[in-house]
Order: structure tokens, then sequence, then C-alpha cells
């Protein structure tokens, strides 16, 4: 697929295991991994580059999408955008 688009996960391709759920924004991949960390890919545009929220999404239990953007409800119940 794209790669810009998400359809080549090779950059993230090491950390992707364990994964319990996948969503996807227009362009963009989310992966919770069983430990609850979120794992991003895509265009940044999309949510497809999350490192610079990364010290917030842990404990992350589901990860929901609209067509821009992701938003993550953590452990603790409250929701992280």
């Amino acid at each position: 697929g794209d790669r810009s688009a998400g359809g080549d996960s090779h950059v993230v391709r090491d950390q992707l295991r364990s994964v319990q759920q996948l969503q996807a924004t227009r362009y963009a991949f989310a992966a919770i991994r069983t430990d609850g960390s979120v794992v991003t890919w895509g265009d940044g545009a999309f949510g497809g580059d999350s490192s610079e929220v990364e010290a917030y999404l842990k404990g992350v239990q589901q990860i929901h999408s609209t067509h821009y953007a992701f938003s993550a409800v953590l452990a603790d119940g409250s929701v992280f955008t």
C-alpha cells in the first residue's frame, strides 16, 4: 500500500508484537499492545506520529478513531486525544 498512508509498517515492524487492537484513520494506523503501549505509523497529520505524546499513552485500554485523529481510553477511565 501507499507508504504515506500507513500502507508500509516496516519502520515500526519490530514494535508490532503482542498487538491486541488496531484502529485506522484515513491515512494512519494505531496499535495497542498487550502492555498498554501504543504504536502508530502513517501520515503524521492523521495521527501516524505519536512520538510527542508517547509519555501519556501508558495503560491504554481502547483506541477510537475518526477520519483524522485517534483518541485513547486509559486504564483509569480518562480519555486522551
